[in-house]
C-alpha cells in the first residue's frame, strides 16, 4: 500500500512556556521533531513523510529533517490544525500518485510504539479509520472553580492518541465537506459517517505538552542502550577527460573528472559503502545498481541521505565519520570546509563531527600516477541494542 504521512508541526506549543515551539527542542541530542519523523519511517511501511509547520518556519523544519528518506519539503499549515491537515491533504493530492492510506501525526509525539503502526494499517483493511487509544483509567471529575462537581463514569471512554490513519481519499473528502471544527480528523470521520476502528495504545507515546513530559521521554528513551557500529568502505574511479570533478559533495576546480555510471563521487561512494557496512546493510551496489539506468549520471548527495536514513530508520545516529582522499590532483585542501559542511548537510549532522582529509601516494601506484583516484572512508554509528 502505498502510505504518506503528515507530520503537524504548525502548533506554537504556547502551554509548554519555552522559548520556540516544543516540537524543535533537544531530546537526547535531537530536535523532537526529528525523533517524530524517524519513529514514522523506522518501520519502513510509510514512504512519504510531509511536515506541515508555521509560516517561515519551512527553512527549519527542512534542516531539521535533513537526511531522512522520503521525507517532502515543508508545506504551510493554517490557523487551526484542521486547516493546516487540510493543507498537508491538498498537497498529497497533487502528487502523481497520491497516497491510498495517510497518517496523521503529532510532532510533538517523539515515540511510535513499535507495532502501532502496523496495527493501524491492518485495521484499515476493514474500516475508513483508525487510531491508537486507552482506556482511560483514573477517575473522571468534572469541576468549575477548583470544586468537584461530579464524577464522570468512566466506562467506554478512551485516550486518543496520533499517528491516526485513514484511507486518503476518505479523509480528504470529509475535511473539503467539513464546516465545523473537530478536535481531530477522527472526529471528521466521525461526522461524515465512517466507522473509526481502536487499535491498542500505549502509555510511552507521550504528547509533549509540559517540560515534565519532555523529562519523562528522556528518561524513557534513555533506557534503551545506544551501541556503537563501526564501519568502513573503500572506493576507486579512474580519471575521464571532459568530466566534472565532484568529491565529498562538491565540485572541484579541474581539467578532468571521474569516471562511473554516477556523478562519480569517490567520498561519497566510500562513506556511504562504510554506513551500510556498519548497518550490516549491504554495500552501495545493493541499494543504487550500476546497472539501472535510472542513477546514470546521478548526483551521489542523494546516496548519501539515503545511507544516512537508513540509520535514522534503524533508530541511530551518525556519532562520526572520516573520510580519506588519496590522489595527486587536485588538492583538496583550499575544498576541506566545504566538503566537511557539505557531507555534515547531507548526514544531518554537525560539521565538526565529519572529517575529511587528503594523501598522495608518493607518486606510486596508479593514484600516483593520475588514473585515478581513492578513497577510504570510516564511520561510528549508535544504534539501539
Amino acid at each position: 500500500m502505498n502510505i504518506a504521512a503528515l507530520l503537524m508541526a504548525a502548533g506554537s506549543g504556547s502551554r509548554f512556556g519555552a522559548a520556540q515551539p516544543k516540537q524543535y527542542l533537544p531530546l537526547l541530542g535531537r530536535p523532537v521533531i526529528r525523533h517524530a519523523a524517524e519513529a514514522l519511517l523506522a518501520g519502513g511501511q510509510v514512504t512519504r513523510v510531509l511536515p506541515v509547520c508555521a509560516a517561515g518556519e519551512e527553512a527549519r523544519v527542512a534542516g531539521l529533517l535533513a537526511g531522512l528518506p522520503g521525507v517532502l519539503p515543508p508545506v504551510v499549515g493554517g490557523a487551526t490544525r484542521q486547516a493546516s491537515v487540510r493543507a498537508g491533504l491538498e498537497a498529497l493530492a497533487g502528487q502523481d500518485p497520491a497516497p491510498a492510506a495517510v497518517l496523521v501525526h503529532d510532532a510533538a509525539r517523539p515515540v511510535v510504539p513499535e507495532g502501532t503502526i502496523p496495527a493501524l494499517l491492518a485495521a484499515l483493511e476493514q474500516a475508513e479509520a483508525a487510531i491508537p487509544a486507552q482506556p482511560v483509567a483514573d477517575t473522571l471529575k468534572r469541576a468549575a472553580a477548583g470544586t468537584v462537581l461530579e464524577t464522570v463514569p468512566r466506562a467506554g471512554l478512551h485516550r486518543a492518541q496520533t499517528p491516526q490513519a485513514f484511507r486518503f481519499a476518505a479523509l480528504l473528502a470529509a475535511h473539503r465537506a467539513a464546516t465545523a471544527e473537530a478536535t481531530d480528523d477522527a472526529q471528521l470521520m466521525e461526522l461524515a459517517g465512517a466507522a473509526v476502528r481502536l487499535v491498542a495504545g500505549s502509555e510511552t507515546n507521550v504528547k509533549i505538552t509540559f517540560p515534565e513530559d519532555l523529562d519523562r521521554v528522556a528518561a524513557q528513551m534513555g533506557q534503551r542502550p545506544l551501541l556503537p557500529r563501526v564501519g568502513t568502505g573503500f572506493d576507486v574511479h579512474r580519471t575521464e577527460a571532459g568530466r566534472p570533478m565532484v568529491l565529498c559533495g562538491v565540485v572541484v576546480p579541474c581539467d578532468f573528472g571521474l569516471e562511473g555510471h554516477s556523478d562519480a563521487d569517490v567520498g561519497i561512494h566510500a562513506l556511504c559503502d562504510a554506513i551500510y557496512g556498519a548497518l550490516a546493510e549491504g554495500d552501495i551496489g545493493r541499494w543504487f545498481p550500476p546497472s539501472e539506468m535510472q542513477w546514470k549520471g546521478a548526483d551521489s548527495a542523494q546516496f548519501l541521505v539515503h545511507a544516512a536514513g537508513r540509520v535514522a530508520a534503524r533508530g541511530g545516529l551518525i556519532a562520526n565519520a572520516d573520510v580519506t582522499l588519496m590522489c595527486e590532483r587536485p588538492k583538496v585542501g583550499p575544498h576541506r570546509e566545504a566538503m566537511q559542511a557539505r557531507l555534515a548537510a547531507l548526514m544531518g549532522v554537525e560539521p565538526g563531527r565529519v572529517g575529511v582529509k587528503a594523501t598522495t601516494t608518493e607518486r606510486l601506484g596508479f593514484t600516483g600516477r593520475g588514473e585515478g583516484i581513492a578513497a577510504q572512508a570510516a564511520v561510528m554509528l549508535l544504534l539501539p541494542a
